[in-house]
């Protein structure tokens, strides 16, 4: 894992999403590494947020912009002139994707053909990773995991925007990019859980504000089966896919990225995982109300990853949960949240940078 953030020293990057949850994790990653970080994307999604808890704004270049504007995003682009581009910046909600299905299209399909076009006029991008979603496929609730040449149909508005995102970024890569830099790869990750989430209709945030103020938690679905993980073990995941990539761009392509089987569990399985990290009588209550469609069981293969790049899984869920609850209670506690953030990062790379 060491080889992974010493190959970020020094290194021009910039990523568009930087305000999200994923993004200001891998924002302070790459901090840590010693990158030079350009961030673009428009004001956090949330309040409070993870962004402006660590400071990000004053530690990095941050550029407040939206995706689905092309001409300020290449602009901002040129201006950095990145060697490493990571696209997180989306709507990233199944639920609001259906309250809100054109803004959806909107940012997650055009705002992956405005970053590629821009990407495409930009000389200094040596490697490009567009960050979607285990929900790309088309999901026929079978009991095997996924793999990357199953067909793409998300059923959903956000889902079925994340597909049409991967096959912009195919177009493009076929058309503009074939047997030349940037490299370009695409990487299908799972749900993910970790400190510093706030959004509404997520299951362990909405577990984090129901515990803290001694509620139950209201669980709307403990019957799906979701790959869950720590939000750092995809994060380390893309910085190795980009990294490898610019040394050898043969190694581009489509990467899920997931849990071992093990890891694969139900809502409320989940729920149970949290109430015995938080203690003192956390419980939660089935409300399940049907809503909206969504996958009841999703599973993926992450077979290719771990044979071309290396990379495997190093947390089982069980201590992902118990870092995310490490992390809220030490907020609670009114503990130095970039000292606590920067100390996951280290304890899960192995670093003592």
């Amino acid at each position: 894992m060491i080889s992974i953030l010493d190959a970020y020293k020094g290194k021009k990057v910039f990523l568009t999403g930087h305000t999200g949850f994923k993004g200001s994790w891998l924002s302070e990653i790459l901090l840590l590494a010693g990158a030079d970080v350009t961030g673009y994307s428009t004001a956090p999604p949330t309040d409070p947020s993870l962004f402006e808890i660590l400071g990000l704004s004053g530690r990095m270049n941050s550029i407040d912009g939206d995706v689905r504007d092309p001409d300020c995003l290449k602009k901002a682009l040129l201006s950095a002139e990145p060697e490493i581009v990571f696209h997180l910046a989306a709507q990233p909600l199944v639920r609001e994707s259906y309250k809100n299905p054109v803004y959806t299209y909107e940012t997650n399909v055009m705002g992956t053909v405005n970053i590629l076009e821009a990407v495409r006029q930009c000389g200094t991008v040596r490697s490009f990773l567009n960050v979607t979603t285990d929900k790309v496929y088309e999901n026929r609730e079978w009991p095997w995991g996924y793999r990357e040449n199953d067909p793409l149909d998300g059923y959903d508005p956000y889902s079925n925007s994340k597909s049409c995102s991967e096959l912009v970024t195919h177009s493009y890569k076929k058309s503009f990019f074939a047997g030349r830099r940037p490299a370009v790869s695409t990487a299908r990750a799972g749900n993910v859980i970790g400190g510093g989430d706030f959004a509404a209709d997520r299951i362990i945030p909405d577990c984090i504000r129901a515990a803290s103020a001694g509620e139950k938690i209201i669980v709307r679905n403990p019957y799906s089966t979701r790959p869950y993980q720590h939000v750092l073990e995809p994060l380390s995941a893309y910085l190795l896919i980009a990294a490898q990539q610019d040394l050898d761009p043969e190694l581009a392509g489509s990467y899920n990225v997931g849990p071992g089987d093990e890891d694969c569990v139900t809502t409320g399985e989940l729920a149970d995982l949290f109430c015995n990290a938080w203690g003192d009588g956390c419980a939660w209550e089935n409300h399940y109300d049907g809503g909206p469609h969504e996958a009841n069981f999703l599973k993926l293969d992450c077979s290719l990853i771990r044979m071309k790049l290396g990379w495997r899984p190093g947390m089982h869920v069980a201590e992902a949960v118990k870092r995310t609850v490490e992390w809220a209670r030490s907020r609670e506690a009114g503990e130095d949240m970039t000292a606590v953030t920067d100390r996951q990062i280290r304890e899960y790379f192995g670093v003592n940078r």
